[in-house]
């Protein structure tokens, strides 16, 4: 039976954040990982993305928390800007009963200025990149001599994206006696080197998540290597899955599969390293808000999306490792519902077909290509449409201002609304395909709280 957040030593307003936000039995990383956070010893983790593991960290320092003390207390290290920014703001969630709790995300592809404003009073907690971290502390705009817990999120992307010197940097502007959380997807003889460089005694925990398990079903499928494309045309056009995300092991292969899926008649998306910070932020919006069918991303760009139903999971590619296999379906069959994960392999990736079965304890499943019919047939365009504003968070624009500008005087019904993504200067609002141009047309000729702005519907 799953153990209730009550049954922990958590300060009041943690559970009546808990409590308001519907969090109700712990997960797996949560059970274990929580007790040992909570009586401040270090711990090493292994869980996926999607596993809790955020909010098991988050608690922990949120529970030890001084908010009268405007000093930085805590630090979170992760390897993206997307999953920075994601931290941060499941941090502020769960702190919303504690008054006056300050979290800052510091990450590149953002102006200084902005972030030197905010450290001038010590933030509680910083969640940033490494990179931009190391430079504020070159500025001396960021102290971390009062940090009591380092948290290392996804510390194998910190090192596979050679980050390994800024956070023997970093570290060592930190005090010494600490508590030090480091969560990782996969356990490589690296993250060990680290954890037995930066951590004291810590507790090992390996949170197992078998892809077999009852809420993915896994398929795998022989193929050519010549025949890859075309048979991941067949195989979307065999499952019509209404969200997928392919995932590909280099940038190139990326946008060629993209545009084999266009051509095609699929609305797919490419995410890799090539892109600028701008188009990163673009693609996940669209993807997150349902106005985009497929997701074409390598694992590297993946880190830190937040999708919470995600119908499938497709290799167009066997991970060279069989733990990136499973963090990578893990993205699949979430919050009680089925999940799908398709595999492609040819002869040269038997040895890594080999190692998922290994790891996973039973032999898989093979499709039968007989099933796939030979042309799609068919288009798959999403459900949603994406609208770029020319406003953001800077200019003092809120979400419910979006939400009340496009369902005031008779315009869209709250359903035809979906999700809403504020940046610094732009917002993306998800709306129903067919009230797009209604919407567009209150947003452009409407304004928002009396202002006049510009908006585009995004193809």
């Amino acid at each position: 039976m799953k153990t209730e957040f009550n049954a922990l030593p958590l300060r009041k307003e943690l559970l009546s954040s808990l409590n308001a936000l519907d969090y109700q039995a712990m997960t797996p990383v949560q059970e274990q990982a929580l007790p040992v956070v909570l009586a401040g010893d270090d711990v090493i983790a292994m869980a996926i993305t999607g596993s809790g593991k955020t909010a098991a960290f988050a608690l922990g320092v949120l529970n030890q928390l001084d908010a009268q003390e405007y000093r930085t207390q805590a630090l979170v290290l992760t390897p993206t800007r997307e999953l920075a920014e994601q931290v941060a703001n499941e941090i502020r969630r769960l702190a919303s009963a504690i008054p006056n709790v300050k979290v800052l995300c510091l990450s590149g592809g953002r102006p200084m200025g902005p972030q030197l404003a905010s450290l001038q009073r010590s933030p509680h907690i910083v969640v940033g990149t490494p990179g931009r971290i190391l430079k504020h502390l070159e500025k001396r705009s960021l102290r971390l001599d009062s940090v009591r817990t380092l948290v290392l999120d996804e510390a194998d992307r910190m090192l596979d994206m050679g980050f390994y010197d800024d956070m023997v940097a970093i570290i060592a502007n930190l005090p010494v006696t600490r508590q030090t959380l480091l969560f990782s997807a996969t356990f490589p003889d690296s993250i060990r080197q680290v954890s037995r460089n930066v951590q004291t005694r810590p507790v090992e925990l390996r949170i197992e998540s078998s892809g077999g398990g009852p809420d993915i079903d896994q398929v795998f499928y022989p193929v050519e290597d010549a025949e890859r494309a075309e048979m991941l045309v067949r195989i979307i056009a065999r499952y019509r899955p209404p969200s997928s995300l392919v995932f590909c092991n280099t940038r190139q292969q990326c946008q060629q599969l993209v545009n084999t899926l266009r051509q095609h008649g699929f609305h797919a998306l490419a995410l890799h390293g090539d892109l600028e910070q701008h188009q990163r932020d673009q693609v996940l919006a669209r993807f997150a808000g349902q106005s985009s069918s497929i997701l074409v991303a390598t694992d590297m760009a993946a880190r830190g999306l937040d999708v919470k139903e995600l119908a499938a999971v497709i290799n167009f590619e066997l991970a060279r490792d069989p733990e990136v296999h499973i963090h990578r379906i893990g993205r699949t069959g979430r919050a009680g519902s089925r999940g799908l994960a398709v595999s492609l392999f040819s002869d040269r990736e038997r040895r890594q077909l080999r190692a998922i079965e290994d790891s996973q304890g039973f032999h898989v499943t093979l499709g039968n290509i007989v099933e796939l019919t030979d042309k799609p047939g068919f288009t798959l365009y999403p459900p949603m449409v994406t609208l770029m504003v020319n406003s953001g968070r800077k200019d003092k624009l809120r979400a419910g201002d979006l939400l009340g500008a496009l369902t005031a005087k008779g315009g869209l019904s709250g359903a035809q609304v979906g999700k809403i993504t504020l940046f610094d200067t732009v917002a993306y609002v998800a709306v129903d395909r067919q009230a797009a141009d209604t919407a567009l047309k209150m947003l452009v000729e409407g304004g928002v709280k009396g202002r006049k702005i510009q908006a585009r519907k995004l193809p």
